[in-house]
């Protein structure tokens, strides 16, 4: 059973409700408790049980989109239990304690775990967003799932409230995972402080490269809707968002993205289960 660190999931209590996503992503908004670090601490924090569960339930799907399959997840009690095991484990620590660049892999993968855990509890579903406390509610991530150092910690809170606002890389969007198509792919990598600058650089080109990040069709330009809900991160304007996707293009599409100057968005919230 899963205990008081993370809180139970109070689907009838009418949570904060989170209408606006369609629209505009939430405003990047310091969280002041958690702009804080410890540089001189070398300590690595230990991802190995999510690693192992990336290793039995993330596919690298032939679509060039990886799935999760979230019901055999959710039928191996022990591996359940092991990414219970995992957040009850990362949310004992403090990750002010630690280096930024330490508590940044944190965040990602407490994010990315927390998300697993969320759709594997309410599994089967058609998307993500079926998962909500009201009947007017968007989707999760406002739901309050853990606490750490005595702080309720919700989806949100991590995105909009500690990584966008402390790092201010706007990369961090291909390192988060919402459990849909269109979103980028699940790293099949945990991360960690040695890894991260070439994971995220990764999640970049990987992303922008596939269709589901940028296409072409009958000479109209389609790219995410990422590129349209934080747009303020690629200079808030259609120059910086093409500036941005030229920057990690393959060569044959960075050529075709100097032909538009404007762009339609789209995005598949459809569950990337297998």
């Amino acid at each position: 059973m899963i205990q008081s660190r993370i809180l139970q999931l109070s689907f009838g209590l009418g949570l904060t409700l989170l209408s606006t996503l369609t629209l505009a992503a939430p405003k990047s908004e310091l969280i002041p408790f958690w702009d804080n670090s410890d540089e001189s601490n070398t300590t690595e924090i230990d991802h190995s049980e999510w690693q192992q569960l990336l290793d039995d339930y993330l596919e690298e799907h032939p679509s060039g989109i990886n799935r999760f399959d979230y019901g055999a997840l959710k039928e191996e009690e022990e591996d359940f239990k092991l990414l219970v095991d995992y957040l009850l484990r990362l949310s004992e620590l403090d990750p002010r304690s630690f280096a930024k660049a330490e508590q940044l892999s944190y965040w990602i993968n407490f994010y990315n775990a927390l998300t697993v855990y969320i759709v594997t509890t309410r599994y089967p579903v058609k998307s993500i967003k079926e998962i909500k406390s009201g009947a007017f509610d968007f989707g999760p991530w406002n739901l309050k799932l853990a606490t750490i150092q005595d702080q309720p910690i919700t989806l949100n809170n991590i995105e909009h409230g500690i990584l966008r606002p402390i790092w201010k890389d706007s990369r961090i969007h291909y390192a988060l995972n919402c459990a849909s198509l269109g979103c980028p792919n699940l790293a099949t990598t945990a991360y960690r402080s040695d890894n991260i600058e070439e994971l995220l650089e990764a999640g970049a080109r990987e992303y922008i490269n596939h269709a589901r990040g940028v296409s072409i069709e009958k000479n109209r330009l389609v790219v995410s809707s990422i590129y349209d809900w934080y747009r303020d991160e690629f200079e808030g304007s259609n120059e910086g968002v093409l500036a941005h996707l030229r920057k990690y293009a393959n060569p044959d599409l960075a050529e075709q993205l100097k032909n538009f100057t404007k762009f339609k968005h789209e995005y598949d919230w459809k569950l990337n289960a297998p």
